[in-house]
């Protein structure tokens, strides 16, 4: 045979395809029993860096300057350009402003961790009422039943 393909080169592919579904489905049951983790939507959101403060203005002067762009990576790869040829002088309007924001944030999750807590504190046992009740009403039951 010139140029075929031999049956064991086939079969290994085969055997590899399958492997892989089965991989893919191991993959799913793990994550199905680890399950997802829900985010709080009360929890601050972290603050933007200096970067993200800078690139936020320079959106806007860069829109401006060139209305007809529509991609997103011309404009990262003009503010990532700008931000390094920048000094540390002209950074330090968006540093400042960055810091300010990380007090605010730091200060809104201080509230958040305390609510929280006060939440954890506040459930007391881990029984719920309702658990609590049964168990009681099955302690007259026994009682009566005694008799």
């Amino acid at each position: 045979m010139r140029g075929g393909k031999s049956k064991a080169v086939a079969s290994r592919k085969d055997a590899d395809k399958v492997a892989g579904k089965r991989k893919a489905a191991g993959d799913e049951d793990k994550k199905a029993k680890r399950g997802k983790v829900s985010k709080d939507a009360n929890k601050p959101k972290r603050p933007p860096s200096a970067f993200f403060v800078f690139m936020e203005e320079f959106r806007k002067t860069f829109k401006e300057k060139h209305p007809d762009n529509k991609k997103v990576s011309v404009v990262s790869k003009a503010g990532g350009n700008n931000w390094k040829s920048m000094s540390e002088a002209e950074k330090a309007p968006y540093v400042d402003k960055a810091a300010k924001r990380k007090a605010e944030y730091e200060k809104s999750m201080a509230l958040y961790n305390k609510k929280q807590s006060e939440e954890v504190e506040g459930e007391g046992s881990d029984k719920s009422k309702s658990e609590v009740d049964d168990e009681e009403d099955g302690d007259e039951e026994e009682e009566e039943d005694e008799e």
